[in-house]
């Protein structure tokens, strides 16, 4: 399959000062966990978008320096020799696939935690961090030496990169860093030549530019992301007014080989890394378009946008928007999808979701992941790739029973590997609670969850078999079926009891009562009587909140009620919160954090202050909480009630099957397995990360059980960089 013409634009090469981009598609800096400490796992991620056809690969955010310590968030870090070395190999493996390497630097001053290195980070002003206030992160006000010495730190840093081998060197201007910190007005009080006047609080972002590029300019592409509208109004940077005047100073001063342009903050980083339920693809564009005009065609500008389509790259292009496609969320989800474009093979992008399970990981302190593409941070350590897969040497017929999500990923990966699959759903088509979820508001994207596996197995129907609307299989029915193996992929449901994290059943809650629903019931189409609703959230991810807007669309009257002390908690990892928080608020939801339903009757619903009890312990006595009950009880007049509380495996067909395992051998069935929900309830991404390990390991000795992966840590014994006594590099300006 050839590429058609119309794409031929993006495939055009690119000059970034001396070094060339050899397409139009530039991953930029994400976090992913790795860090400098698991060099590993950072070079193979990379690489493997380098090898998948993206023109230009970055780190994450990468710290210059022990002042700008994230910990415990996990930014790459360029502070000494050590990270020379281990960032280096990442580069090597850049290069292997003709790929540039690239380098964001980081220098976040006044809103650095630094919970690692205990030093202080230098601001143009001394305030409140508002990234970490509860950590009391305060920066130390900069006099004009140190200015001289942190422009210093970037240079040295820069030179580390270089000795690298990254070609390209970005100075991170978005996020709250130090060259917004200097422009912004909320963050710049000085009376000096460094604050005041536009002149004034660019000074410091462009004395730098001109010294990295004087030092490195003619080895590196000198290249910054720059964040044109930090959406604070005019205490912050507007579009339409210092952000067009930073972008016509890039343009007279000639300090930068590239721009690449954002908008949010870090504080509302949700504003830039836009999940799909409240930004669709390309929302920055009203932001950016007149980045390009203004800086001329010398500068290219690179725009992201969560863009998956081609043909809306090369609309953009054509339009003057942008030069470059820059993403970092399409990349994770398919690493390959420069190639893919590149023959012709658009039906196969696994297209990014927008679920932004990605972000979260890294917001948890964890590696990262992906609900699309599982295998992203799998590389190294699993030595997985996203498109090829070992041929089994023990073939086998394999029955997969549930065509939802973990099911349909199971049969795929199998299929791939060389195995007979009849992948078996009991509805009439597949995907499994998921195609409900697609139908709710602002979830319309997550159902490319199911059409990319529909379209990759009807690509594999020489050995996979998808069997819709067979009903639910007894466990007679699959001993009898004439498979060698079998996976049972059934899948969970939620507890219609009102069971929760914390709280036994609900007196009342029945979800067999007409007021009393389920989420999968009310997708399914149970009537939801009356106008008054009450949305009862134990899970604090997305069901709850969009069940509470989609009642709320329906013209009824909305309660949220949940037992966390925020809203949809796990959106704060997500990076929802706020948006959750203003959409409630537009659609006149009535909200009741810490509290829970002690009660449901008919027509109405007793709910509690959690907190309600005293600080002061009264001493121990059987069968009552020993704390002073103050009250904070209430009944609410309620017509329906719909239980987010938690989920069950549907893991009857599983239970029984293994209690009648002596049955096995008499029916040729080798083994028996579980994957995804059925096992446990989990986030999708978990899910299907565990049905796609089960069929990429289904030859191992104990295919139920994860093979070892490589652990990347120092072993004791082992010299260290630096050791203690080791000088530093000196920046301080005198």
């Amino acid at each position: 399959m050839s590429r058609d013409p119309k794409h031929d634009v993006l495939f055009e090469p690119i000059k970034i000062g001396p070094k060339e981009l050899r397409n139009r598609f530039w991953q930029t800096s994400h976090c992913a966990g790795p860090g400098a400490e698991r060099p590993g796992a950072q070079a193979h991620l990379r690489g493997m978008k380098a090898e998948g056809g993206w023109g230009a690969v970055f780190t994450e955010f990468c710290s210059i320096h022990p002042e700008s310590d994230e910990y415990p968030y996990t930014s790459a870090r360029i502070w000494d020799q050590g990270d020379v070395v281990n960032l280096g190999y990442m580069c090597d493996v850049a290069h292997k696939y003709g790929s540039l390497a690239g380098i964001q630097l980081w220098y976040s001053g006044g809103n650095a935690p630094s919970l690692e290195s205990r030093e202080f980070g230098r601001a143009p002003s001394q305030w409140l961090s508002p990234i970490f206030a509860t950590r009391s992160v305060y920066g130390c006000e900069m006099d004009e030496l140190d200015i001289r010495s942190v422009i210093n730190m970037y240079v040295e840093a820069g030179k580390r990169a270089e000795q690298a081998g990254f070609d390209l060197l970005e100075v991170s201007a978005g996020d709250d860093t130090l060259p917004s910190q200097f422009l912004e007005p909320r963050f710049n009080r000085r009376t000096d030549n460094y604050g005041g006047s536009f002149e004034n609080r660019s000074r410091f972002y462009i004395e730098l530019l001109h010294a990295l590029k004087r030092a490195l300019g003619r080895t590196c592409g000198i290249t910054t992301r720059f964040e044109i509208d930090t959406l604070h109004g005019p205490e912050g940077v507007e579009a339409r007014e210092d952000g067009v005047r930073m972008l016509e100073s890039f343009r007279r001063e000639g300090v930068v080989d590239a721009v690449a342009l954002k908008i949010g903050d870090y504080a509302e980083w949700g504003e830039d890394a836009g999940a799909s339920r409240f930004r669709k693809s390309g929302w920055m564009t009203p932001f950016i378009k007149q980045g390009k005009s203004v800086l001329g065609p010398a500068i290219p500008v690179v725009g992201n946008g969560r863009l998956t389509s081609p043909d809306d790259m090369v609309g953009l292009i054509r339009a003057g928007v942008l030069d470059i496609i820059g993403a970092a969320r399409p990349s994770i989800a398919d690493p390959f999808l420069p190639t893919k474009i590149s023959e012709g093979r658009v039906e196969d992008i696994r297209e990014c979701i927008g679920c932004n399970i990605c972000v979260s990981k890294f917001q948890q302190g964890g590696q990262i992941m992906c609900t699309q593409n599982v295998t992203i941070g799998e590389e190294y350590r699993r030595g997985w790739h996203p498109e090829k897969f070992t041929k089994t040497t023990q073939p086998c017929s394999v029955l997969v029973v549930g065509g939802g999500p973990a099911g349909m990923e199971c049969a795929r990966i199998l299929g791939e590997r060389g195995y007979v699959v009849h992948l078996r759903e009991a509805a009439k088509e597949l995907g499994g609670h998921w195609k409900d979820v697609a139908t709710l508001p602002r979830l319309s994207e997550w159902g490319r969850v199911i059409t990319y596996r529909q379209i990759q197995l009807a690509k594999l129907k020489k050995n996979v078999e998808v069997q819709l609307g067979v009903g639910r299989m007894s466990a007679d029915e699959v001993l009898r079926y004439g498979a060698d193996r079998v996976v049972i992929a059934t899948g969970a449901h939620w507890s219609g009891d009102g069971r929760g994290a914390n709280f036994g059943p609900i007196p009342g809650a029945d979800d067999s009562l007409p007021h009393v629903l389920t989420p999968f019931q009310a997708t399914a189409g149970k009537p939801v009587p009356g106008r008054r609703v009450l949305i009862l959230d134990g899970d604090g991810h997305f069901m709850g909140i969009t069940l509470a807007e989609h009642m709320a669309n329906q013209g009824k009257e909305v309660t949220y009620v949940c037992d966390a002390a925020d809203v949809a908690e796990y959106g704060v990892f997500t990076m929802e919160s706020f948006n959750n928080k203003r959409m409630l608020f537009e659609k006149g939801v009535k909200v009741y954090c810490s509290h829970w339903v002690d009660r449901i009757e008919a027509g109405r619903v007793r709910l509690s202050y959690l907190y309600k009890y005293g600080p002061d312990l009264t001493g121990p006595s059987a069968g009552r909480i020993p704390r002073k009950d103050n009250g904070g009880e209430f009944d609410l007049d309620i017509d329906a009630v719909i239980l987010v509380t938690s989920r069950r495996s549907d893991d009857r067909l599983w239970r029984e099957l293994k209690a009648r395992k002596p049955e096995w051998a008499s029916n040729e069935i080798q083994d028996i397995f579980r994957t995804g929900d059925c096992k446990a309830p989990a986030q999708l991404n978990q899910a299907l990360w565990d049905a796609h390990r089960l069929a990429r390991e289904f030859d191992s000795p104990h295919p139920a059980y994860p093979l070892p992966w490589i652990r990347e840590r120092q072993l004791w014994g082992g010299p260290t960089i630096p050791k203690l006594g080791d000088p530093r590099v000196d920046v301080e300006a005198r």
